[in-house]
């Protein structure tokens, strides 16, 4: 049996990892299909994460990442490399079915993220990480004093083109509607900035640009196409979040989730279950980013090593 089930190996599972082993926990199973280190290896630059800055070249995720599997490992930490299909718990041990087997588990700490909804346009997909992201504050600074656009009509929508508003030039906002689902005083707040201008009842046709990166995008509006010269595009049209692992056979959930979707946890990252912790981008209010995903990571670690410990 299992001291602790880590499921996904991101930056708050490989943390876990590193401080329930590094704490004194034996039997500590990180289960990632792939390699570990998550969607930010995906990210071409890196400039927010404390202690490791580099200019040029800058660094990437994948770098960042490259050295945390062994540093994580180095305690006692194993990786199965399979994909879990769900959790469940019977008394006092949880039992987590992979397609790799069954194992049984004293803990289980649940690290899957989630992942940004694309819109579906041209470009999409081509541009990603090369002028398109899903991350103002990841992403913003490269954008210092040029002119961006934001796609989506929602708080988060909203809220990151004010961030942005305060590095760019100019921000565009383009939404679908004339209305928006954001809350009224963020709305507000986004309407009397001077430098978001707002280009509503439209959507995106195309994202185009060169190897060097975005240029612009397309927009058709009112039946009519519009050239948008941009060198960045923010894309904010929700989430998926990665939570099915923590469905039952009946359709219930294994613990509290709010309306999105997202696991209820508190500042020690419990969940409404004992012993089930969740950490990173699968939690309520979470940052999403990697600095504070790690941050989750050790504090649910920590928290697995006291719980198992206080059921000796």
């Amino acid at each position: 049996m299992l001291d602790c089930a880590i499921i996904g190996g991101g930056p708050a599972g490989l943390t876990a990892g590193l401080y329930a082993t590094r704490g004194g926990l034996k039997d500590v199973v990180m289960f990632e299909m792939g390699m570990p280190g998550g969607q930010i290896t995906q990210s071409s630059e890196i400039e927010n994460y404390p202690g490791v800055f580099r200019e040029e070249p800058h660094l990437t995720g994948m770098e960042l990442m490259e050295p945390w599997p062994k540093q994580c490992m180095h305690f006692g930490l194993k990786h199965e490399m399979a994909q879990v299909k769900s959790v469940s718990k019977s008394g006092d041990i949880f039992k987590i079915v992979a397609d790799s087997g069954e194992f049984e588990a004293k803990s289980v700490i649940v690290c899957t993220g989630s992942t940004p909804k694309r819109a579906g346009f041209k470009g999409e997909d081509e541009f990603f990480g090369k002028g398109v992201s899903t991350c103002a504050t990841c992403d913003g600074f490269f954008y210092k004093d040029k002119e961006v656009a934001v796609l989506g009509g929602g708080d988060t929508a909203l809220e990151e083109a004010l961030y942005l508003a305060n590095i760019c030039s100019k921000v565009y906002v383009i939404h679908r509607r004339d209305a928006f689902r954001a809350a009224p005083p963020t709305v507000e707040r986004a309407m009397s900035n001077d430098k978001i201008e707002f280009i509503l009842n439209a959507h995106i046709i195309e994202a185009y640009g060169s190897a060097m990166g975005l240029d612009g995008v397309k927009i058709e509006q009112d039946g009519k196409e519009i050239d948008l010269k941009v060198s960045g595009l923010f894309v904010f049209v929700g989430n998926n979040v990665n939570n099915g692992v923590l469905k039952q056979e009946d359709g219930s959930w294994l613990c509290d989730l709010n309306d999105n979707g997202e696991v209820v946890v508190d500042l020690k990252m419990h969940t409404s279950l004992p012993g089930l912790f969740v950490a990173g981008d699968l939690r309520v209010d979470a940052a999403k980013q990697v600095v504070c995903a790690a941050a989750d990571g050790a504090v649910a670690g920590m928290q697995a090593l006291s719980y198992v410990q206080g059921h000796l």
